[in-house]
């Protein structure tokens, strides 16, 4: 008879269905991380880089990929633009100190992410080795290069000093530097007040100056009109003038037309004798005696 303990065998039951549902398990889940390994996506705004044991083979542009597990593995690196700002003590022309806050926008290359990577290990190695110290040394040889006021009264110059040195430095890196601005200037509060002063100074005598200009041209066009209006009115003068003249000329020559046409016709004369006639015999003519004409007509009008 068998007596062995029911216990035991029991436990002996569960160690060997755990052994062999373990078996089972393990190979399906290296499936199931094989399959979720073999892919990868590459998000917008990013290229991807495959590397092989570690190293770089080649990128990848945004979409769904495919890779070998456990073999490659993926590094993205961003294409968009983005910003680096600096914050850094420097002095002016007058070596007067100033605390001055830039920033720059930098992309990388797109078509030369992989070369980046290969060459610096990623975008925070490149900034830490490369585009950061170049970005502060450009910023500290340019601003000694003014002085306090043309600091804050023209930036945009210290702006185009500053780019034009941070371009010469990254050139032949595969990134494009652009949109450098200088975000804040800290002066001593003293020189700021003096500044203020002076600026109120200038703001005022432009101000009195553009009120003399703005009379100058009042005055300009009030003489432009006054002598406007006065050609205006001798033109109208001379033009009545010679109306009047080209009409006195006009009665002139009728006048001595009608002239010579009465001296070459003695008939003209006579018919002009007769329009002017009123119907009115004379009283008397004139000759060598005094002679009475009689009035043949009737005394009734008939």
């Amino acid at each position: 008879m068998d007596m062995t303990n029911p216990t035991k065998k029991s436990k002996s039951g569960k160690s060997l269905f755990k052994s062999l549902s373990f078996k089972k398990i393990v190979p399906v889940v290296l499936v199931l991380i094989a399959i979720f390994n073999s892919y990868f996506i590459v998000i917008e705004g990013h290229v991807g880089v495959v590397k092989r044991f570690g190293e770089a083979k080649h990128q990848e542009n945004p979409g769904l990929h495919f890779k070998i597990p456990f073999i490659e593995t993926v590094e993205l690196i961003e294409v968009r633009t983005r910003k680096n700002a600096e914050k850094m003590a420097s002095s002016t022309k007058e070596q007067m100190p100033v605390t001055i806050e830039v920033s720059v926008n930098w992309t990388v290359n797109k078509e030369a992410a992989l070369d980046l990577f290969k060459r610096y290990g990623g975008l925070t190695q490149f900034e830490q080795r490369i585009l950061d110290p170049r970005f502060r040394s450009a910023t500290k040889d340019t601003i000694p290069q003014f002085e306090a006021e043309q600091l804050i009264q023209d930036r945009a110059t210290a702006i185009q000093g500053i780019e034009r040195r941070l371009t010469a430095e990254m050139e032949g890196f595969p990134v494009i530097v652009d949109n450098i601005q200088i975000e804040n200037i800290v002066l001593p509060t003293k020189y700021i007040n003096s500044i203020e002063i002076k600026q109120t100074e200038k703001n005022l005598a432009a101000a009195e100056e553009h009120k003399l200009e703005r009379q100058r041209l009042e005055a300009l066009r009030a003489v432009n009109t006054a002598d406007a209006r006065a050609k205006g009115i001798l033109k109208v003068a001379e033009a009545e003038a010679q109306s009047i003249l080209l009409k006195g000329k006009a009665e002139a020559q009728a006048i001595e037309a009608k002239a010579k046409a009465l001296k070459n016709n003695p008939l003209i004369v006579k018919l002009t004798e007769a329009q002017a006639w009123d119907g009115k015999l004379p009283s008397t003519m004139m000759g060598e005696g005094a002679m009475p004409i009689m009035d043949l007509r009737n005394k009734d009008g008939q």
